[in-house]
């Protein structure tokens, strides 16, 4: 009998380009036909066919309370009872702008968008206008958003100029983008004194999640911010997947660099579409109308997800709040390497607040290279394992996950038990 979810991606097909709206969706990275989803609670999703998983997806990061949570909803049903938009200003945009300002050790003026890819797109911009620069530099393997200039893969060498990753992104644009390894201090040293002085800024996840989870090692973030400081570039942290998830004030926060713009996303709002950029007061005024650089966004704080990203940061700010869901994350990160141990299964999994990776390779990964050596075969075999005892891990070798304050002993034990079954089924098939 054909499944629901078969017949569901079959449809959509027809009119949507690989039936998905974002590439990821497709499960082409892992194979096999995605589940479409239909409802969702706390730590569980349903698919279409009824079936019920432990989700550490998270949406790609903003459930961090976990999903419908009473609060956050009923915030959400009465904006909506209000108005779905104005296109005008409105008192929750302010509400939302104090509290990232008060909570993001960095940011002193906040603008309000619909998105992370236009956080760090406007953010980009801001920069070159404030320096009057042209050319960023940026990390292999980390991904701040489909924005042209930031489409761009290593070029031939170390220090040379990025290359288009996407067709339609002109080799001229790419060609005012840097691209080093993450975590080569070295490479960071090199850069800034044959080009320093061109450099509008430098934009980096400091805790880097589109390769899978990647750490920065000592000194790395440290370099970033001397070496801007020392040629006036324009420090940019991306911290759409970050923010409120490594600390209540992002990786910043923890690590305790202080960036000069900072993008932020997911955890704001909620579950719905928002995005942010902020940072320091002499550069934010030089966005428009204030200044001479253009930026704009009919549904920009829009009320409903302004009203869910309130709710949310309101529940996060709670005692031992990320106390708790680090613990968690912990847990389910100890035991899925205890349960890799006895099965003698080459595998090692880390976490940084409550985001964790997943790596079939002897020790986590500190660089792009690094993450490329995994056993990406053995993660999609791992990845069906999981999915079939209904535990749902991004459908990719090179993603971050996610943990929830709803995740509890219950499911972190349904979920290294399922781990363990994966794992021998794993080292008797070689």
């Amino acid at each position: 009998m054909t499944s629901r979810n078969d017949l569901l991606f079959e449809r959509a097909r027809q009119h949507i380009p690989a039936g998905v709206n974002s590439p990821v969706r497709a499960f082409r990275a892992v194979g096999g036909t995605p589940p479409f989803f239909e409802r969702a609670s706390g730590p569980h999703l349903w698919d279409a066919d009824g079936k019920r998983y432990i989700d550490y997806v998270g949406s790609w990061g903003p459930m961090v309370l976990g999903h419908t949570h009473p609060q956050v909803v009923e915030a959400v049903q009465g904006a909506a009872a209000r108005a779905l938009s104005f296109g005008a200003p409105t008192e929750g945009e302010i509400e939302l702008a104090e509290a990232i300002c008060r909570l993001v050790p960095s940011v002193e003026m906040v603008r309000l968008v619909s998105s992370g890819t236009e956080a760090t797109m406007s953010a980009i911009r801001l920069a070159r206008g404030h320096t009057g620069r042209s050319l960023i530099v940026k990390f292999e393997g980390c991904y701040h958003g489909h924005a042209d200039s930031l489409l761009v893969k290593a070029g031939s060498g170390a220090l040379t100029f990025g290359n288009p990753s996407s067709a339609g992104v002109p080799p001229e644009t790419a060609a005012h983008t840097l691209v080093l390894d993450f975590n080569d201090t070295a490479q960071v040293e090199k850069v800034f004194k044959d080009k320093g002085k061109r450099i509008a800024c430098v934009i980096v996840e400091p805790v880097a999640g589109n390769m899978n989870l990647v750490l920065p090692k000592p000194g790395f973030l440290e370099s970033l911010r001397e070496n801007c400081t020392r040629q006036g570039a324009v420090l940019l942290f991306d911290e759409v997947m970050t923010g409120f998830r490594v600390a209540l004030g992002g990786a910043q926060a923890r690590y305790g660099i202080r960036p000069d713009l900072t993008t932020l996303g997911k955890v704001i709002g909620g579950g719905l579409p928002v995005g942010a950029f902020g940072g320091r007061r002499e550069i934010m005024e030089k966005i428009a109308p204030l200044g001479p650089v253009y930026q704009a966004g009919t549904l920009s704080g829009n009320p409903v997800a302004v009203a869910a990203g309130l709710a949310t940061l309101k529940l996060v700010q709670e005692k031992d709040f990320q106390l708790k869901i680090e613990r968690t994350t912990q847990s389910l990160v100890d035991g899925l390497n205890a349960e890799a141990r006895k099965a003698k299964v080459v595998f090692t999994a880390q976490c940084v607040g409550s985001m964790f990776g997943l790596y079939f390779r002897a020790a986590p990964p500190a660089s792009f290279a690094e993450v490329m050596q995994c056993d990406k075969d053995r993660f999609n075999r791992f990845f069906h394992l999981m999915l079939e005892r209904g535990v749902y891990l991004a459908p990719s070798a090179y993603e971050a996950g996610f943990v929830s304050a709803a995740h509890g002993a219950k499911e972190i034990e349904a979920t290294l038990a399922a781990a363990s079954e994966a794992f021998r089924s794993l080292a008797a098939s070689g």
